[in-house]
């Protein structure tokens, strides 16, 4: 096994945490926002994403405090459209879900085969952020 590069497991786990942190904003936003015959499912779908999304911010946090670091305080920034549509919000929560997607494949980057307990951690978390994905490509495909 190679050397675990502690500083930047730490610096990616802050942005997961950032950015998850983020999600919970956004998802909660998305939950108020929506509109129409189907609101209620679709509104529990975005509260549930915001409540795992703290989840996760949770969980990266625990992390990078086991590995001596500090959490940010901040969030990562959250662009807002005005385009309310849900078609809209499931088109700007996909493309969420890919940016997270991506940061835990950067995380699985730097801790493979550095630490297995962070290895596995990102290859869970990975999974569960492609599940999210199809997800919200099959909620799409009324839309197309």
């Amino acid at each position: 096994m190679r050397d675990l590069d502690l500083p930047k497991a730490i610096e990616l786990l802050n942005t997961i945490m950032e950015f998850e942190l983020a999600g919970v904003v956004r998802y909660t936003h998305y939950s108020l926002m929506v509109t129409g015959p189907n609101r209620l499912p679709i509104v529990q779908f975005f509260k549930a994403q915001a409540t795992e999304s703290l989840l996760h911010a949770q969980q990266a946090g625990e992390i990078l405090t086991g590995l001596e670091g500090h959490p940010s305080q901040k969030i990562a920034p959250i662009e807002e459209s005005y385009q309310h549509s849900v078609r809209d919000l499931l088109q700007e929560s996909l493309a969420h879900e890919r940016k997270a997607l991506e940061l835990y494949k950067d995380l699985l980057e730097v801790v493979e085969n550095a630490s297995i307990y962070l290895e596995e951690y990102a290859r869970t978390m990975i999974g569960q952020e492609e599940l999210h994905n199809i997800e919200i490509k099959k909620m799409l495909r009324d839309f197309s």
